[in-house]
């Protein structure tokens, strides 16, 4: 895989790709770029380019971007070829403002990953993302030439969580606000972590190029990490305990690596970063942004939207979930990912019809963008649908059993029963069937035979639906286990058994048969030793049935008439997920004596049910 594979993050460095991009020549004849040391109250000091119209017929509003990837090319004579948040912006004219955070690439200060919120700041000294957005707000509308004295921000990922953190105590001069796949909680489900399980290759990869120190302003480049093979269940099981990737590979070059060795458990230092809780008195329109099939952010736009929404209810504040992977609604057409195609380009009519309309009407007053409350894609029947609000209302709650002999029924196990199998460390399962290094995109939709066909994968599916049934909103995972160990991790996914007889692809460029595929819609995994708060990490004590809860991340999807619905439990996911030693220790220290074998189980029966619980549209 190659590195902007490796990476999705890094990838967005670069304007959107489009085959309609505004192209070089045409920025550099309808734009002056200049570049900015804008001054921050502490006064250091934030390189931002700006890109002005060269028509002064009228007055432009201002689109804003902060990022820690650089704001590349450098140099007063060197443009983007693409300017916005897609190719429409460029051409319809607006002043366009880059900016390298605080302590990356050119901008002055140092660099603090996830800055915390202040919530007092009584002195200049008492900066973060959300003063650092104030101020460069604050300067571009007093100095930069023909501008409207209206400001939007955007941005995907990393980016996103500087968009988010910007609308905290917002400028008055910043009206529309777009995080785009916004990190919000590292510890609870964005990126490194979810529900306290961490996500080895993911963040490895990501801290192996981004982590590494930068002593003074620099455009220069990340540089790559050379893993000697393709093949990342390979060189993860070569690595050997997470202790290893310092010793072997980072070796102390890496302070945040270190810095999350250093927390295993929900303590202060996650605490602080979760900007979930500090997002309040939100005052710009909010237009929240995210793909179900974000194998990175997922959670950060739901929370963000989910937070927005109750804690400041005046505000505009609308979600967009489409059927995309991580930023797949800037770039490329959003027909398919991996083999699931959604029988449209998604991603274009996101583009022309949701996220120009939106800026249009709040930074220039032209048209109405008419949005709703939740403007969101449904997977399997493949069609967009408006709510008033998310979860739609409505929808009811139904519980999904597993039941004995592999089956799943709607009702609740009536006879003691219980599934069992053996976790073998030194054999994890592996969490994507292609050969990869990184976290493959689309492992998100991929088909799980190959998991099915595992002895220490239980499977659970029910007969083919005789209609259609309609989920949406957050999966919710109750289960009844046990571990002959001490600790455990749990993997649930939810998946759409395709019929027998189902077509293949017109063209099928990768030769799937999608006959009995089994596309997985949601998954997601928890850290057992977590189930009673991940502050609070506690062991199990062996064989002892024991309640396992967590909620994984909304969606939106139809299992037509014909489908199965099947469920996957399963202890290991890797390398997607750092191997549980499945006994109760510090994982970021455990030694290689620590990994045992272990036997789960899976308990049906009365007062010990384990079932998952969605909500079900009516019909």
């Amino acid at each position: 895989m190659s590195t902007r594979r490796l990476l999705p993050i890094l990838a967005l460095l670069a304007a959107p790709i489009s085959a309609m991009g505004q192209g070089l020549d045409y920025v550099k004849s309808h734009y002056t770029k200049y570049e900015h040391k804008v001054p921050m109250r502490d006064g250091k000091t934030l390189f931002t380019s700006v890109y002005v119209p060269k028509d002064a017929t009228e007055k432009y509003p201002i689109l804003l971007q902060r990022t820690p990837y650089s704001v590349a090319p450098y140099g007063e004579d060197k443009y983007k070829g693409d300017l916005g948040p897609s190719p429409l912006f460029g051409k319809e004219g607006y002043i366009f403002a880059y900016q390298d955070v605080r302590g990356r690439l050119m901008s002055e200060g140092e660099f603090v990953n996830m800055r915390p919120i202040k919530e007092a700041k009584v002195s200049p000294e008492d900066i973060d993302e959300s003063t650092d957005t104030f101020d460069t707000i604050d300067w571009l509308v007093k100095n930069i030439p023909n501008n409207s004295g209206k400001v939007g921000q955007y941005g995907i990922s990393y980016p996103g969580f500087y968009t988010a953190a910007g609308m905290i105590d917002a400028h008055p001069a910043l009206l529309a606000s777009s995080p785009q796949a916004p990190v919000t909680d590292w510890f609870i489900g964005d990126d490194f972590h979810h529900n306290g399980a961490f996500f080895l290759p993911h963040c490895f990869n990501f801290l192996a190029i981004f982590g590494h120190p930068r002593p003074a302003p620099t455009t220069g480049s990340n540089t790559k990490f050379d893993h000697g093979t393709p093949d990342g269940y390979k060189f993860f099981m070569d690595m050997g305990p997470l202790a290893n990737a310092d010793k072997k590979y980072l070796k102390g070059d890496v302070a945040f690596w270190n810095e999350i060795m250093a927390h295993p458990n929900y303590d202060e230092f996650w605490k602080a970063r979760n900007l979930r809780s500090k997002l309040k008195n939100i005052k710009p329109s909010v237009m929240t942004v995210g793909g179900w099939f974000d194998a990175e952010n997922l959670f950060g736009a739901l929370e963000v939207y989910r937070n927005v929404e109750r804690t400041s209810p005046g505000t505009q504040n609308t979600l967009v979930m489409g059927p995309w992977f991580h930023g797949g609604w800037s770039r490329g057409d959003g027909s398919s990912l991996g083999d699931a195609q959604f029988n449209g380009k998604t991603a274009e009519y996101y583009r022309e019809n949701i996220e120009f309309p939106f800026f249009q009407e709040k930074l220039k007053g032209k048209g109405e963008a008419k949005l709703p409350e939740a403007f969101v894609f449904e997977t399997g029947s493949n069609v967009w649908r408006k709510y008033d609000a998310w979860p739609p209302k409505g929808v009811a709650e139904k519980s999904i059993y597993l039941r004995e002999e592999g089956k799943i029924a709607f009702d609740a196990p009536t006879a003691e029963g219980r599934d069992e199998y053996v976790s073998d460390p030194a054999h994890p399962v592996n969490f994507i069937e292609t050969v990869s290094t990184g976290m493959e995109r689309e492992y998100m939709t991929a088909d799980q035979r190959f998991a099915a066909r595992r002895p220490d994968v239980l499977v659970y599916q029910t007969e083919p639906l005789d209609k259609d049934l309609t989920i949406s909103g957050p999966v919710g995972v109750d289960l009844t286990v046990s571990t002959s160990g001490t600790d455990s991790d749990w993997v649930v996914k939810l998946i759409d058994v395709y019929p027998e007889d189902e077509a293949d692809p017109r063209p099928n460029p990768t030769k799937v048969k999608l006959g009995g595929y089994q596309q997985m819609i949601r998954g997601d995994v928890m850290r057992g030793k977590f189930r009673e708060g991940f502050d609070k990490p506690k062991a199990f004590t062996p064989d002892e049935p024991t309640p396992v809860g967590f909620t994984m991340p909304d969606t939106c999807h139809t299992f037509r008439k014909g489908h199965r619905l099947m469920v996957q439990v399963q202890s290991s996911w890797f390398p997607l997920v750092d191997r549980n030693p499945q006994t109760f220790v510090d994982i970021y220290t455990a030694k290689e004596s620590d990994f045992k074998k272990a036997t789960q189980r899976v308990y049906h029966a009365p007062g010990k049910a384990s079932r998952l619980k969605v909500l079900a549209m009516p019909g």
